[in-house]
């Protein structure tokens, strides 16, 4: 309704001008203006054809009002300024040649008359092409703003997640070597120990040391974690929100432990984040295959804008480091087109079984029982 309104109002307004105009230089200039009046809604489907339609009625006279119009449509369409400059020119020409035909006038009031149409038919295509170039300038730094939002936010969460870590690993490396040995020492009591007593008491000592540290590791997060890792699938749909065109494609459905199920959602993770920071509105495809080994891939195109940070890398050797720990491996490389690859192979593990984690489970037992 408000379009109908709007070119009522442009259409109404551009033939009332004409028929207001008393000096009618040709016999048909008052024809060829209206026709190009009335036919202004031709310009938002085809801003050429209502700039065509002009080029008459501006040469009659009396088509200067609906032709700015046009003039106007066709800057904030038309991307090409050679086609804008083709247009005003064939304009300004329309303008001028009728007078060097009907008229004898001199070079200087020739040059200012030319000067004058030429002005007036590229100023609202001047004006068209400024306001398109600013809303597109607006849109783009509304999607680099919400890009960045999103990277830094990435950046606090995996921050977070690497301390965490971090503090998780120092932990278990040094209450984990003490309990081992106690467990172990215990175990060798209890098997030379020749009081039952003192044996009881060994075993015992070896059962609450195993017991301490699958409790340690559980509360670390490397056994049964409270916190729940989102699925691939919505770590996609998140990317998706900050502008990151991606795809996602899952095939097999091998039961996989909860290490390489959090190695693989990192993965996916720091790919996509180096893909916001480096490669900005460049589109990734995801695929993830959950057969035996587990493989996980990040692939994005080359993009034409600007990195928005410089420098990196740490991410991709922390998560090296992390499969390196869990008997996988990390491959990154540059594509042939300008793109870039992250490819990750996870050993599945075993499920949780019992409340616990095979990936981790074993250490104390193996090492007691040798």
């Amino acid at each position: 309704m408000k379009t109908l309104l709007r070119e009522l109002l442009t259409v109404g307004t551009t033939t009332g001008v004409v028929l207001l105009t008393q000096d009618r230089p040709f016999p048909w200039s008052l024809w060829a203006a209206v026709a190009a009046a009335l036919l202004l809604p031709l310009r938002l489907r085809w801003p050429w054809l209502a700039s065509l339609i002009c080029i008459p009625a501006v040469a009659g006279g009396l088509g200067w009002a609906p032709a700015l119009v046009a003039q106007y449509r066709l800057g904030r369409k038309e991307k090409s300024v050679p086609a804008q400059l083709l247009w005003v020119t064939a304009l300004t020409a329309a303008s001028v040649i009728p007078v060097v035909i009907t008229e004898a006038i001199p070079f200087g009031p020739l040059l200012l008359t030319t000067a004058f149409s030429f002005g007036l038919s590229a100023a609202p295509t001047g004006l068209g092409a400024l306001i398109t170039t600013r809303k597109d300038l607006t849109q783009a730094l509304y999607e680099t703003r919400r890009a960045r939002a999103a990277e830094l936010e990435a950046q606090e969460t995996s921050a977070r997640a690497a301390e965490r870590a971090r503090i998780a690993r120092e932990i278990h490396d040094a209450v984990g070597h003490h309990a081992t040995l106690i467990a172990v020492e215990s175990a060798a009591l209890a098997a030379t120990a020749p009081n039952d007593t003192v044996r009881d008491t060994a075993l015992r000592l070896r059962a609450l040391a195993k017991e301490s540290l699958s409790e340690m590791r559980t509360a670390l997060g490397l056994l049964n974690p409270d916190t729940a890792y989102p699925s691939v699938q919505e770590l996609v749909d998140r990317a998706r929100i900050a502008g990151v065109s991606v795809s996602l494609t899952e095939t097999g459905d091998t039961p996989i432990s909860s290490a390489a199920s959090r190695a693989l959602f990192r993965v996916v993770q720091e790919a996509l984040t180096n893909v916001t920071k480096h490669a900005p509105g460049a589109s990734v495809t995801v695929t993830v295959d959950r057969t035996t080994p587990v493989r996980v891939s990040v692939v994005n195109t080359p993009s034409d804008l600007p990195p928005l940070a410089e420098g990196g890398g740490a991410g991709l050797h922390g998560l090296s480091e992390r499969l390196r720990l869990i008997g996988g491996t990390l491959t990154t490389s540059y594509r042939p087109d300008g793109g870039f690859s992250v490819t990750a192979v996870l050993p599945p593990g075993k499920p949780k079984v019992d409340g616990q984690d095979s990936t981790f489970g074993g250490g104390v037992e193996d090492t007691v029982t040798a």
